[in-house]
Order: structure tokens, then C-alpha cells, then sequence
């Protein structure tokens, strides 16, 4: 395949156009500059260390804006955050950070913030990145501030980490703490949150078994059909399903399809290259085929443990079996007594269980000459035979190694510079639709 590369140091790179929904049109005419770029990007805070945070975190997602060529938007999640000592804590760098979706336009080789979106609450209240109670969504994770101390939980916190738009301009969010997928109005409003515990907005709910996703490893990405009636959701990794330890080497995830109109839900497994990969993105190609965004967690150029796999397949929903339960219980469909997370591929196999097919599109550290990020995690479609990677920042931050409730500078080992949201565009060699 041929890809062309477009790299921008100290910001943003991002171009696409869309009718409406996430499906692009097949539209080549557009003149595209070599790269736009976010200038002059804020610093939030710096530690006594001198370590700064940056407002960048706009890579966990992409979407297109519905009839505005030139325009799109970018989400960014829960907010600066660093693993603490203490187990399955977080330390918050700006602990009232507010999940948001900047509206960009393109100018020239620039990215101009048009429009700021802030997550709110059903009560039209800010929410913050914190994470919920037990009961509601929360995962375990301990929240501490700067100087070790818990933080709150807050019951309207979200760590989101899909984004897709619906035809009349609504926003359907997924996260990795219910996991939650959340309806926005235009302005940020929730209008509705669906959980497993029924416990959102509404009182809606999907399946029991998805409140064993793992921490930090909830609904990673979330796209909608070209219809615009259902959502598809991928989660990052293998639920604990039973236990964590029971999955250790498990290479199966989960789709999730949810019928917008009725509250009905379809699974599918999604299998992993390997344990040390794990989803990123889901985003759609047509009612049944969309492209996956699978990676590990590695730095390309480290020079102790390199990253060996940052890869986007095309998948295909239609051959693969629904794996629902029926009685909705808490470990979903058993077979033999055994949760499908722990299954061999035999077992499957005589279970007459069906994973989605998948077949190889981008291989972003083969195709896209010094590729230096760790985490993609933003994928769109720009038209039939150009895709756009976004990544996810981490506004900048990292925690040190050892971990000790602090953070340092996000440098990456192939360029030596501090981590910043960046878009590739990469020309398939072969149209998607």
C-alpha cells in the first residue's frame, strides 16, 4: 500500500469531511494541505519538577463533523492522569479537569478551536474525569491529588474514550468506567447514561456481564451504523470473567451492538493478535464491516521493550455468532459451565462460536516511516482510500518509572520530544466501500 505521512511536532493534524453519522462520502476532491496544525498549545499546570501539563488529550477520539467539510471533532478523556503507589490509584494533575469535544476548522495548515463542549450532567452541571462510586460505575480505582490525598468520587465522572455523532448532531459517548455509553445533546447536556447497573439517566441498561470489564480497560471505542439506529461498541480488552486470573492469557474481547430505538443488544468476539494487544477504536465502514484499531502499550524506538504491534483491521460482524445470554446473567452466555473469556479455540470451535473476521488494512509501524507514538486511538475515515490515525497525548504526562505519585515530561524515544496529538494520513491502496 502506499501511505503518505504527515507529521506535526508541536500540535494537531487532522483533515476529513462527512455527510452525516461517521460514514464519510466518497469524496476526492477536497484539497487537503500536507498537515494543519493547533499552535500555541496552553500549558494547564507545572509541577515544583517543572513538568507541564499541557491542554492537548484531544486524540482519544475522532469524529466528523455531519455536513461540514473542513470541520470535525476531538474528545478528550477523564484528563492528566499518572499511575500512584498505592494499588489501582491514579494521581489527578488537575483534579476539576472537565471531559470535553473541541469543535475544529480547518484553516489553511491550521486547526482553529471554533467551539468548546462541555460534558455536563443531566442537572446541565460540569462533570468532572473522577471516578464513580461502586454500584455505578466505578472500577476500584482511587483517585489522589498531587500531593497523595483521595479525591471524591463523583457518580456523573466519565473517562470517555468513544465519540460518534448522530445525524441531527447529537453525541453518543462510551467509557471505560460503567463501562457508560452517554447520550449528549448538542450543548454537552446528558440526556441519557446506560450502564449495566441501570443506574444512568433513563434507567437503561446493557448487559450485566460488561460491568466485569477491567479497570481502565472499558468500552475503548464506539461508532454508529450508516442508518444511524445502532451503536457499536468494542471493549479495550478481555472482560475479567470470571477473575482476573482466570483471563490471563485470554485473547477474546467484546462488540457490542445497541439498537438505539429499542434498548436490544447483540455481542460478538473480537480476538486479539496476542495478550500484550488491545482495541483503541472502532469506526464504521457499512452496516456490518468496520475497522478495528488494535495496539500494545510500547513505545516504537524504546530501547528495552519496543512496541511490535499497532495495527488496523477491517472486521466483518456477519459470519460471527451473537453471543448474548438470554438470562442476562452477571458472566454472560456459559458454555460447559465456563465463561466464553476462558474458552480454548476448540472449545469454541465445538461450540459452534464464530469470531468476527478480520483481515490486515494499516500497519502503522511498517507503513508509516518513523511512526513514534504509543498510544493511537483515534481512526477515521477521510474517504473511500484515506484513513487519518489520531493519538492520544496524555497531556504531556507520564508516570516515572519507578512509580511514586508524581508524573514526568512524555518524551518519545524517536524524536526527544514531548508527546503531542498528531494525525497521519495514510492512502489505502484498495477503496473500503
Amino acid at each position: 500500500m502506499t501511505v503518505v505521512r504527515y507529521f506535526a511536532p508541536l500540535g494537531f493534524v487532522f483533515l476529513f469531511a462527512c455527510k452525516k453519522n461517521d460514514t464519510p462520502p466518497d469524496n476526492n476532491n477536497i484539497s487537503y494541505p500536507a498537515k494543519a496544525t493547533l499552535a500555541g498549545a496552553v500549558v494547564m499546570t507545572t509541577n515544583a519538577a517543572g513538568v507541564k501539563v499541557y491542554n492537548g488529550g484531544y486524540g482519544s477520539s475522532i469524529a466528523n463533523v455531519p455536513g461540514q467539510p473542513g470541520y470535525f471533532y476531538l474528545m478528550t478523556d477523564r484528563g492528566p492522569n499518572a499511575d500512584g503507589t498505592i494499588k489501582d490509584s491514579k494521581v489527578f494533575a488537575v483534579p476539576g479537569f472537565n471531559p470535553q469535544i473541541g469543535k475544529f476548522k480547518l484553516n489553511g495548515d491550521s486547526l482553529v478551536l471554533v467551539e468548546t463542549i462541555h460534558i455536563k450532567s443531566a442537572a446541565n452541571v460540569a462533570v468532572t474525569g473522577l471516578p464513580n462510586p461502586v454500584g455505578s460505575g466505578g472500577t476500584g480505582e482511587v483517585a489522589l491529588d498531587k500531593d497523595g490525598k483521595t479525591l471524591p468520587e463523583d457518580a456523573e465522572g466519565i473517562d470517555c474514550e468513544g465519540l460518534t455523532v448522530a445525524a441531527d448532531g447529537t453525541f453518543w459517548l462510551s467509557d471505560e468506567y460503567g463501562p457508560h455509553l452517554v447520550h449528549l445533546d448538542r450543548s454537552g447536556k446528558t440526556l441519557e447514561r446506560i450502564n449495566p447497573f441501570g443506574t444512568g439517566t433513563g434507567g437503561r441498561k446493557i448487559p450485566k456481564v460488561f460491568a466485569m470489564r477491567r479497570a481502565n480497560r472499558g468500552m475503548e471505542g464506539l461508532t454508529i451504523t450508516p442508518d444511524g439506529k445502532t451503536l457499536v461498541g468494542i471493549m479495550q480488552s478481555p472482560l475479567y470473567n470470571p477473575t482476573k486470573d482466570a483471563v490471563k492469557n485470554s485473547l477474546y474481547t467484546r462488540i457490542l451492538t445497541y439498537d438505539i430505538a429499542s434498548g436490544q443488544t447483540k455481542q460478538y468476539l473480537y480476538k486479539l493478535e496476542n495478550k500484550n494487544t488491545a482495541n483503541s477504536e472502532i469506526t464504521v465502514i457499512s452496516s456490518t464491516t468496520f475497522l478495528v484499531l488494535e495496539r500494545d502499550g510500547e513505545f516504537p524506538g524504546d530501547p528495552v521493550k519496543p512496541s511490535l504491534i499497532k495495527r488496523i483491521y477491517k472486521i466483518d460482524l456477519s459470519a460471527a455468532t451473537d453471543i448474548s445470554d438470554a438470562t442476562d446473567g452477571a458472566g454472560g452466555k456459559l458454555v460447559n459451565g465456563k465463561t466464553v473469556e476462558v474458552l480454548t479455540d476448540a472449545e469454541l470451535q465445538a461450540a459452534g462460536i464464530k469470531t468476527v473476521s478480520k483481515s490486515l488494512v494499516v500497519d502503522l509501524l511498517k507503513d508509516i516511516a518513523g511512526y513514534p507514538h504509543d498510544k493511537p486511538e483515534g481512526i477515521v475515515l477521510v474517504n473511500s482510500t484515506t484513513l487519518a490515525v489520531s493519538n492520544d497525548d496524555d497531556f504531556g504526562i507520564v508516570p516515572p518509572d519507578p512509580v511514586n505519585n508524581t508524573y514526568i515530561q512524555k518524551i518519545l524515544p524517536l524524536t526527544g520530544k514531548t508527546d503531542f496529538n498528531t494525525v497521519y494520513f495514510i492512502k489505502l491502496a484498495t477503496p473500503l466501500f
